[in-house]
């Protein structure tokens, strides 16, 4: 069945702004970026599907030692065109995801997909300016970058190096995803789906149909701890929709970069189901929010990295959703 496209200019969204209205700042940089592109070291991907490539995001927060490389990005090669799906942490990461692209494939780089909100997957984003790509993302995403994003841009000068850092600039989506909207490489088609609050409230998937393989952004998370900045029980609603798709194989947005379809759902549906037990469980029991926040999740401290840098947090969130209930 072919799908109707669902593709809106972010022009035409409450409180958006287009990529142009920063063409102007970013541009030195772009060009500092053309010249230099010798001498940027390609990343390392792996093609996990016939024209499908993926670079692997370490399991660590943001610092100096890894240019904001912590989350899983890549591509898609079509006949005519090349789309990237979430282009990494800094500019230096979005120019070295750049370089392998160049790598395999003279194509234009059409699109540059993005899964969600969040820094480690989308301010890669201006290394890619020189392409004229469109920048696609969720509907709710021209908000979110609007409400977070100059915070993000302050907080990770801080965090990375100069050399990483310089470039790094907040780039709007130029088209958005109200429902659904399919992509044309050229002898292939991704279909892009704008998802219900669940991690964040601007999450997108996008699958690849000619391999099966579904990128799901941080809907999906291995061995790095889940991190709740949407809706606990949305999350979960949303695990069931997406365990419901035939796909091959998935790309999370943190842990090993393709991964058996649905059976890669259970560790993170286990951990976010205890978690949201354990909190119903102390609301009945009238405790507060720094009792429960302190012992929910408790259980699952074994099965995960970075659980202490994020499992406060989230059972923070859920204990504010769940009491209401």
């Amino acid at each position: 069945m072919t799908m109707r496209p669902r593709l809106i200019p972010a022009a035409f969204m409450i409180c958006a702004v287009t990529s142009a209205l920063l063409l102007p700042a970013l541009a030195p940089a772009t060009r500092a970026s053309a010249e230099t592109a010798d001498s940027i070291k390609p990343a390392d991907v792996a093609e996990v599907a016939p024209g499908v490539f993926v670079r692997h995001g370490t399991h660590a927060l943001i610092d100096r030692s890894n240019a904001g490389g912590i989350a899983n990005i890549g591509f898609v090669i079509g006949k005519d065109a090349v789309a990237v799906i979430d282009s990494g942490g800094s500019f230096l990461d979005g120019a070295r995801l750049r370089a392998a692209i160049r790598q395999r494939s003279p194509l234009p780089i059409r699109y540059v997909i993005n899964t969600h909100v969040h820094p480690d997957h989308i301010f890669g984003n201006a290394a890619f300016l020189q392409d004229n790509p469109v920048f696609i993302g969720h509907y709710n995403l021209p908000r979110a970058l609007q409400a977070r994003g100059r915070h993000y841009l302050d907080a990770n000068r801080l965090l990375l190096s100069a050399d990483a850092f310089e470039g790094t600039d907040i780039v709007y989506p130029s088209q958005v995803v109200e429902k659904e909207a399919t992509l044309k490489l050229g002898g292939r088609r991704l279909i892009l789906e704008a998802r219900p609050t669940a991690h964040t409230d601007s999450d997108l998937t996008v699958l690849d149909e000619s391999t099966g393989t579904l990128w799901t952004g941080d809907l999906l998370f291995q061995k790095h701890l889940p991190v709740i900045d949407g809706r606990l029980k949305g999350w979960l609603d949303v695990m069931d929709k997406l365990a419901a798709l035939r796909v091959a194989r998935a790309v999370p947005g943190h842990g090993p970069v393709s991964l058996p379809w649905p059976e890669a759902l259970e560790p993170q549906r286990l951990y976010l189901t205890r978690l949201a037990g354990d909190l119903r469980g102390m609301i009945a029991e009238g405790k507060t929010m720094r009792q429960a926040t302190s012992l929910a999740g408790q259980s699952e401290r074994d099965k995960w990295l970075l659980f202490d840098d994020f499992n406060t947090r989230n059972a923070t969130a859920g204990f504010a959703e769940l009491e209401w209930e």
